[in-house]
């Protein structure tokens, strides 16, 4: 793979820590005890965020300290938070019409809940992270089956490597099964190695029982870790996977297309008019998509259920409004039209830390009529 996009990681968190320290770090009115410590642990999350980053790339450490690395880049968006909230309180301060010596009251007082609150934003969001996936029960009546129903359980954006284990997929794995589903799907983002590295815990997914199969389509992380030889592994394990192609499941079509990232890398690009060859337009159709903003790609096709993930959620506020500047939806089920609906789901595992905030990790039980 290569080393572009963590250049760039390195780059742009090097910016932030610097911003921290000049904009932020410099400025508190707190004890030069406290500000050393606040400096020298700057410079250590910087060292865990290169750590993070060659591990992930080059070599694997052991789970404790890679989950301990990967905090360094949650604490590296926290802090870009911070820079920005600070920023407001700097504002704040100088505005407020105190008298000199209660400014200077105000803004020792306002500097120590600043800290407090961002120990606790951090916190939190490590606590939030490391609950296991919920099930989201959502129906969605479009009365398409003259009364019966299916039962779709949706999962997306595994990342299965590093953090995400055996263990978490075999627990994954027995958590859908419960549902008894009549379908499953996977929506992208299946893994985050090569798969000769990940090859047990995709195993796993060999386990899931589902009356009228399970199916799979890319998300944009597969291109990075050789998609050909994804996508053959996943077919060993008996899953569908879906290459702008349909199948026929009783009442319904399941359609499937590659991920919008094709399109920047001139191959396995995603083709709405290939995949539905053959689907009555009047069928109802259920369509797998890794990212929301396929929708701008459908060239005047209307399935009626679109299934999604890729947005995490947001993952950790406040950067889902981040990721509706260029997606049309972040989470959750929304109406497109007169029986036309996209769920998107807010995944099951996560990128970089574990860590969320606002944003918890789901399997979806979808009871489709």
């Amino acid at each position: 793979m290569s080393m572009t996009f963590p250049l760039i990681v390195t780059l742009f968190f090097a910016l932030v820590h610097y911003l921290g320290y000049t904009r932020v770090v410099a400025s508190l009115e707190v004890t030069l005890r406290t500000k050393t410590l606040l400096i020298y642990l700057l410079l250590l999350n910087m060292l865990g965020i290169v750590g993070y980053l060659l591990s992930r790339y080059t070599f694997a450490p052991p789970k404790e300290l890679y989950f301990m690395l990967s905090l360094s880049i949650g604490a590296g968006f926290v802090l870009l938070v911070g820079i920005m909230v600070y920023e407001m309180l700097r504002l704040l301060q100088r505005l407020t019409p105190f008298r000199e010596e209660k400014r200077a009251f105000f803004k020792r007082s306002s500097d120590a809940g600043f800290l407090a609150l961002g120990g606790a934003y951090f916190g939190g969001s490590i606590y939030e992270g490391s609950k296991a996936p919920v099930v989201q029960h959502v129906e969605i009546d479009q009365q398409r089956f003259g009364g019966e129903s299916y039962t779709i359980v949706q999962i997306s954006d595994l990342h299965i490597g590093g953090l995400i284990d055996r263990d978490f997929v075999a627990q994954s794995v027995a958590a859908i099964n419960a549902l008894n589903p009549d379908v499953v799907t996977i929506t992208g983002d299946i893994s985050d190695a090569p798969v000769e590295i990940v090859a047990e815990a995709l195993n796993e997914l060999r386990g899931i029982k589902s009356r009228l199969g399970t199916y799979y389509v890319v998300g944009n992380h597969e291109y990075f870790h050789g998609i050909d030889e994804t996508i053959a592994y996943i077919k060993g394990l008996g899953i569908h996977v879906l290459e702008n192609a349909a199948f026929k499941c009783e009442q319904f079509y399941i359609v499937g297309v590659y991920d919008v990232f094709g399109y920047r890398v001139a191959h396995h690009e995603p083709d709405i008019v290939a995949a539905m060859t053959g689907v009555p337009l009047d069928a109802p159709t259920l369509l797998l998509a890794h990212q929301p903003k396929y929708l701008d790609y459908l060239e005047g096709f209307t399935p009626s259920l679109m299934l999604s993930g890729h947005t995490h959620g947001g993952q950790i506020w406040p950067f889902h409004y981040a990721v509706r500047l260029v997606q049309p939806y972040v989470k959750g089920l929304h109406v497109l039209g007169t029986r036309r609906h996209i769920y998107v789901n807010s995944g099951i595992g996560f990128w970089g830390p574990a860590m969320r905030m606002g944003s918890q990790a789901e399997i979806t039980c979808i009871l489709w009529s």
